[in-house]
């Protein structure tokens, strides 16, 4: 049996599980994951789960219902996925991630259940097993709840075993086709296969056509569905480099909250967090003060994240169409009429061409790159290149990712914005390598 003695044991071993998700043995059903559980005592059981899905949207809105429970006293653990710098992120409590050794000696407990269950069920892949270490760190933490962000589509998700005490959709979009269908419909299906008997659903404002097949799929699951709309309202009273203040009406009253993230959609995702916890009952809803506070200490690094001024320089993944939009509408309310300096690297697996198109609806200019990451392939600069000259943009094309990001900021005005944006890859690499404080 394989021991792990380090962290940098556990991360060798979790990397090389990375090409059991293209095997033959993974169906994307739950079997797997569901005997790995039950060979460690089925962990996931043992503290109340809320359960986030969505396209989009799906990690801030976790992160914000994670704080705003820790700020009411609850020792809140959160699952997300992907991690942008290190694998311990995909299992905080109160906000702090594993420790490295904590984090190995976690891996090493379960290798034990992960041969068992390798012997009749093949190696649990890569996000099989960060996703029951997490389950099992929250388990040995005694957290109060645990918020667990869905990883892909939802029906047949790893995290799909939970059984929550609260849900939410937060948005339906393009992504992950090869998987979950290339229509709305196909992939509204999967989202909403997170749906269970008596559990509320939360859903955030949503196509049409997406939104009745959910609705649809909830009644038949028994799932009481409540939209974001009907219960909670966020308006925005102001915004600069720091964030924005928001008006938030509910049910219960109306109060001020300041939020230290930029993003139109962060207002939407701050909405549906908050309709979330309203639904979460009695023992865990939070009070006013512990929302506001909750609000106050959030950081969702690498999303609308300004890290230098002269020029602005923001760091923010948008791997499909739908997040490429969100961006484009938030960079045009937060700098109107300013000159943005793309630095992207985008997946081999996505939407390319689209996402560029979106990016390319403000005036701008393109400095394609390239990512290096286990088991995951950029596409060609060049390639990139080529596509916006398809379509009448144009960009340069640079391998070597600080290399772009040094030539695009060298570029820019100081009244420009650098975005550096695509794959979360090439954001983490960058923020990591920039790493100035945060302004």
């Amino acid at each position: 049996m394989i021991g792990i003695e380090n962290y940098a044991d556990a991360e060798r071993y979790l990397l090389g599980t990375i090409d059991e998700t293209v095997s033959r043995r993974t169906s994307y059903k739950l079997d797997r994951i569901r005997a790995l559980l039950h060979e460690l005592g089925d962990p996931h059981r043992r503290y109340p789960v809320v359960h986030v899905g969505g396209t989009s949207g799906k990690s801030s809105t976790s992160a914000m219902i994670a704080s705003v429970l820790q700020a009411a006293g609850r020792r809140a653990g959160l699952h997300t996925k992907p991690h942008l710098h290190a694998m311990t992120e995909r299992a905080r409590v109160d906000g702090r991630p594993v420790p490295p050794e904590r984090f190995a000696a976690l891996l090493d407990g379960m290798m034990p259940a992960i041969e068992r269950t390798a012997r009749r069920h093949g190696r649990p892949t890569y996000y099989e097993t960060l996703l029951a270490l997490a389950f099992v760190h929250f388990a040995q933490e005694r957290v109060d709840v645990a918020v667990i962000e869905v990883g892909m589509g939802g029906r047949l998700d790893g995290t799909n075993v939970v059984e929550p005490i609260v849900a939410a959709i937060t948005s339906v979009g393009f992504d992950h086709t090869e998987v979950l269908g290339n229509t709305i419909e196909a992939i509204a299906f999967e989202k909403a296969g997170i749906a269970k008997r008596g559990v509320t659903l939360v859903l955030a404002p949503l196509p049409e056509a997406a939104r009745s097949v959910i609705e649809r799929y909830a009644l038949d699951a028994g799932a009481p569905v409540v939209h974001v709309a009907d219960v909670v309202r966020v308006e925005l009273e102001s915004n600069d480099a720091r964030g924005q203040s928001l008006i938030v009406t509910t049910a219960r009253e109306s109060f001020r909250v300041a939020m230290p993230v930029l993003g139109a959609f962060q207002r939407v995702n701050a909405a549906t967090a908050i309709a979330v916890l309203e639904c979460a009952g009695e023992r865990l809803r939070p009070s006013v003060d512990a929302i506001v506070r909750g609000f106050a200490q959030l950081e969702i690094p690498g999303r609308m994240e300004v890290l230098s001024r002269n020029p602005t320089v923001v760091f923010d993944v948008a791997h499909n169409a739908e997040k490429a939009s969100s961006l484009v509408v938030s960079l045009r309310e937060r700098f109107t009429g300013r000159r943005i300096h793309y630095v992207v690297a985008i997946g081999e697996s996505k939407d390319a061409r689209r996402i560029l198109e979106i990016l390319g609806e403000l005036p701008s200019t393109f400095t394609f790159t390239s990512f290096a990451a286990h088991g995951r392939r950029a596409m060609l600069p060049g390639r990139l290149a080529a596509m916006a000259e398809s379509f009448g943009s144009w960009g340069r094309a640079i391998s070597d990712p600080a290399e772009a990001f040094s030539v695009a900021r060298r570029l820019a005005g100081m009244d420009d914005v650098v975005v550096v944006t695509g794959s979360t890859f090439v954001v983490a690499g960058l923020r990591e390598w920039y790493a100035p404080a945060p302004v």
